[in-house]
Parts: structure tokens; sequence; C-alpha cells
């Protein structure tokens, strides 16, 4: 799936558990303490990145999950 297409799907109307729920899926979460694995990220301005080369250029990391809609 593309990021537009993510995008339209994430961001969804209502909170409600229908639409939620696709999204929660804490049990592939990895534990406490353990390193998360790779993924993509988006810069605001639409520019590629990933949590892996992030991290190898700060020291320290915080990456916050959450809806905004």
């Amino acid at each position: 799936m593309t990021a537009p297409d993510l995008t339209t799907v994430y961001n969804y109307d209502a909170f409600i558990p229908e639409k939620v729920a696709p999204w929660i899926n804490f049990d592939a979460s990895p534990p406490l303490g353990r390193t998360a694995p790779d993924f993509p990220l988006w810069h605001l301005d639409g520019d590629l990145t990933s949590l892996a080369e992030t991290w190898s250029a700060h020291r320290l990391l915080v990456v916050e999950f959450g809806s905004f809609t």
C-alpha cells in the first residue's frame, strides 16, 4: 500500500471501534526493552526516511504514535 493509500484509510471520519480496531495490533509490538524493527517514516514535507536512519542521526529519539484526526 502506498503512503497516500495509507493516509486515506487511516484518516477515518469517526473515532468508533469499527474504524479504529483494524489499526490496533499490540500483539505485533516489540516487548518493552527490545529494539523496535525498522520501518518507513515520512517528514512533514513528504520526504521518506526510516526509523533506523533517524535513530542513527540522533543520540536519543522519541517516536510518538497517535491519531491526530
